[in-house]
């Protein structure tokens, strides 16, 4: 009776513990992607110093060891989720005039990684010739869980972002591929009985999860285009055959699942143009995909040995990261990108950008162990490999990116610009008032004749129609935090708002009422309120006509820190915007309080009369 009490208890332990680690992993992920959101570093790299200091530095928490047979399964499903995420983000309109760059990397560029990645981890790394060409393969890949944070936070030009981020998208099922292809050929040449038909059942097998990834993106794409799936449903629905699509990738053969359901996610791409509905799951997918990310890179490395992390610290290991970076990364795409759509800038900066993660460190696990199962006992080094050449790239290329890109002229290096949705005598007004104090400003509306005069005093412009998927291929965004929304159409207003704040943020994101009903302030929704724009009596008529009839924008300077009401700065005229010390622009909004630091400039709309 004691012993079975004792088992209990040692059961209940367990489950505690595996309960109290998934919480503490989760939770410090999500705060390490705040941490790095306030101090401006890439987040990867605070995800993985929280995960060292947890596990093998403080020895706080093993996830391994708490979560025991569940580990391996959560990880492949995470990854499984955050592929599909980043492969249905890609639209084939992305790669208009980079096609040919494209598809280089992820060929030609592809296999000359692999095949010199394989050759330094031989004669630097040591490792055996067999051990070399499989983990050679595995380390082409970059992925959406390192990349797509990165290019986020360096806000590099459109084109360069493309590049890097179809790169890690499509590659990214392929380094395991790649790997399992060379393990395949040393034990089928390891054979007497060796045979080029052997071949055959692993491009059978890859084949076989294309298709599966395809039908069933297919299928999904046609349950939603049929309203089969209802609204509330459509996201975890979706989920659910994401998940599925991966478990029969992976029972057809291993780490073919990472190609299944990027294959489905990729489908799904392709027919987002035709059912728009498929586009409002991305958001979900999205916040996902985030949360994933942090939680899986703080599992595997607290789940680290500490022999493993002093292993990182020899001069082999330490050499070929070095070669990979500076040799065989750019190598590879220097050769791969001749005669291609990009400039010398735009090859140097994807030659020096190929951060590894999540995919290098689960998979290089599996090999290891089935490496050394078969009798190849250098592969215990793989994990300290991997995880080396993880952790420098990350923090390499992630403190590196913003500064060489800004270098290369590849960022958006202007202040906080403003994107302004409607043309009219006041818009104008304000955009070039804020552009001729250094602001970029880009005006859209889908008449040209409203356009006109904008285009005559230099302002950037768009004639179309904002909300259009369309716009998003053809405006740079880069450039523009504050989204404003200043038509006469009340109801469009708030549709753009609504739109635009997955995007822009919802302090970032601005409505002007239209004026035409006194009680219109009570009919917005409450989510909006917040953001309504100048004061109760400052509408799009009320402003036009104070424009037409000649009132002006000032600018009155504050020498020192003050919290005041804004109804009291009604003496400098209309309060807009405050123009912040640092160029950001913070616009008004119904709030009755706000705080002005020492250098900041607030644009008012005054009568000079």
């Amino acid at each position: 009776m004691i012993n079975v009490r004792r088992k209990e208890n040692e059961v209940i332990i367990i489950q505690e513990l595996a309960l109290f680690s998934i919480v503490i992993v989760i939770s410090l992920g999500v705060f390490s992607q705040w941490l790095a959101w306030r101090i401006q570093w890439p987040s990867i790299v605070i995800m993985s110093i929280a995960g060292l200091l947890i596990g093998p530095i403080f020895g706080l928490i093993n996830p391994q060891e708490a979560l025991g047979n569940l580990y391996s399964p959560i990880i492949s499903l995470a990854v499984a989720i955050i592929l599909f995420e980043g492969s249905t983000s890609l639209d084939i309109r992305e790669l208009k005039g980079i096609s040919k760059s494209v598809f280089r990397v992820v060929t030609f560029g592809a296999f000359i990684a692999w095949i010199a990645g394989a050759l330094a981890a031989h004669y630097i790394a040591g490792l055996t010739i067999e051990v070399s060409f499989i983990i050679g393969g595995l380390f082409v890949v970059t992925g959406p869980t390192v990349i797509i944070p990165l290019l986020r936070q360096a806000k590099l030009k459109p084109r360069v972002s493309s590049v890097l981020k179809w790169e890690g998208i499509i590659v990214d099922p392929v380094g395991p591929l790649l790997a399992l292809f060379a393990y395949e050929i040393i034990k089928i040449t390891s054979d007497e009985a060796f045979h080029l038909l052997h071949f055959i059942p692993f491009f059978i097998d890859s084949l076989s999860a294309v298709i599966v990834g395809y039908v069933i993106g297919l299928f999904v794409s046609w349950l939603i285009s049929k309203g089969l799936l209802p609204e509330y449903l459509k996201s975890p629905i979706v989920f659910c055959f994401v998940l599925f699509t991966f478990s029969v990738g992976e029972v057809i053969m291993h780490e073919t699942g990472m190609l299944a359901v990027t294959v489905m996610g990729l489908t799904l791409a392709r027919t987002k143009k035709h059912v728009h509905s498929i586009s409002s799951i991305g958001h979900f997918m999205e916040n996902i995909s985030v949360m994933l990310t942090s939680t899986i890179f703080i599992l595997l490395t607290a789940s680290l040995a500490r022999e493993t992390i002093y292993e990182i610290f020899t001069w082999p290991i330490i050499s070929f990261v070095v070669v990979m970076l500076f040799l065989v990364r750019p190598l590879s795409i220097w050769l791969s990108t001749i005669g291609t759509e990009l400039t010398f800038q735009e090859r140097a900066l994807v030659s020096w950008v190929a951060p590894r993660g999540i995919v290098a460190l689960t998979v290089s696990g599996y090999f290891a162990e089935l490496l050394m199962n078969d009798g190849y006992f250098n592969a215990s080094l793989l994990t300290s490999l991997t995880l080396a050449l993880v952790f420098i790239t990350v923090c390499a290329h992630g403190f590196s990116i913003g500064p060489f890109a800004k270098k290369l002229g590849l960022a958006n290096t202007e202040s906080t610009g403003v994107l302004i949705v409607g043309a009219s005598s006041f818009s104008i007004a304000l955009a070039n008032y804020l552009q001729n104090s250094g602001t970029p400003v880009l005006i859209t509306d889908t008449s040209n004749d409203r356009l006109y005069k904008a285009k005559m005093l230099g302002i950037s412009t768009y004639n179309g129609e904002i909300l259009s998927e369309q716009s998003h291929f053809d405006i740079d965004m880069t450039p523009y935090e504050v989204i404003l929304t200043l038509t006469g159409d009340a109801a469009y207003n708030a549709l753009v708002c609504q739109s635009f704040i997955p995007e822009f943020g919802y302090h970032h994101t601005y409505i002007l009422p239209a004026g035409v009903n006194k009680d219109e302030h009570t009919k917005l929704p409450p989510s909006i309120k917040s953001n309504i724009l100048f004061g109760e009596n400052e509408t799009f008529i009320e402003l036009n006509k104070k424009v037409n009839i000649g009132y002006q924008f000032q600018t009155v300077s504050f020498t020192e820190k003050t919290s005041i009401q804004k109804e009291k700065l009604t003496s400098y005229g209309i309060p807009l915007c405050l123009k912040k010390k640092s160029g950001k622009v913070e616009f008004m909004t119904l709030k009755g309080k706000l705080v002005i630091d020492e250098g900041d400039k607030l644009i008012v709309l005054n009568n000079i009369e």
